[in-house]
């Protein structure tokens, strides 16, 4: 059995909206009823690949309102703290992957943290998979590792875009069950950014987000859950 009662937990995500999009709810659950303290580390800016080429000037006031909106979204959920970085927007093929492993290393070691969540790895989306990559390196099972259990989560319009007869599933194991409170907390942190927020029937919609949970909740007799990979786990 997993206590996650005071624990310390770092949600390494890719682009901004994916730490609302993966673990949004569970954050919320978390923080409101096992007190644990919770750091966002996000790697990627997560907007200038809809460009034909990364031009940050051209896109300087998005990437400003776009760094605005993770506040906005870190206080509807109420997680601690956030780490914010610059790797280009769909481009992490583009850089080595030690250099995302480095930083990982570096939060995790100032954080503490013995739990950590991130994306699935076989999602369509390659910042995605890099960042999956990135911290199973950063947190090889080794004799002073103190990260003990590693999550993956979906991320709605990239794990379930993936091909049908992909080779790695997003097939859950461990589930966690919230409540309306941490789904609307959810909702109205995705609603935050402006740049990413969808109208139904998108997976990032309001209704689709709620209809994500009911299944999940369904899945496993209750009215609301998210669902994750428990990946690995040493006790």
């Amino acid at each position: 059995m997993i206590n996650f009662q005071n624990k310390k937990i770092l949600v390494v995500v890719a682009h901004p909206d994916d730490e609302l999009l993966g673990v949004g709810a569970t954050m919320h659950h978390l923080i409101k009823n096992y007190n644990c303290e919770v750091r966002a580390i996000i790697l990627g800016e997560g907007i200038t690949s809809r460009s034909d080429n990364r031009d940050r000037e051209k896109w300087e006031q998005e990437l400003q309102t776009h760094r605005n909106n993770i506040h906005a979204a870190q206080k509807c959920i109420g997680y601690q703290s956030v780490g914010i970085y610059d790797f280009a927007d769909n481009r992490f093929d583009s850089v080595a992957l030690l250099d995302l492993v480095k930083v990982i290393e570096k939060e995790k070691q100032e954080f503490e943290s013995t739990i950590i969540f991130t994306h699935h790895g076989g999602d369509l989306n390659i910042d995605h998979r890099c960042t999956f990559e990135a911290v199973m390196t950063a947190t090889r099972p080794m004799e002073h590792e103190k990260v003990q259990h590693i999550f993956t989560f979906e991320t709605p319009s990239s794990t379930e875009w993936q091909a049908f007869n992909h080779p790695n599933p997003f097939q859950p194991n461990f589930f966690v069950s919230v409540d309306e409170e941490s789904i609307n907390a959810k909702i109205k942190g995705m609603e935050s950014y402006e740049f990413e927020k969808r109208a139904y029937p998108h997976p990032r919609s309001p209704e689709a987000l709620r209809i994500q949970s009911q299944r999940w909740g369904v899945a496993v007799g209750k009215h609301f859950a998210e669902a994750f990979m428990y990946v690995r786990g040493i006790l």
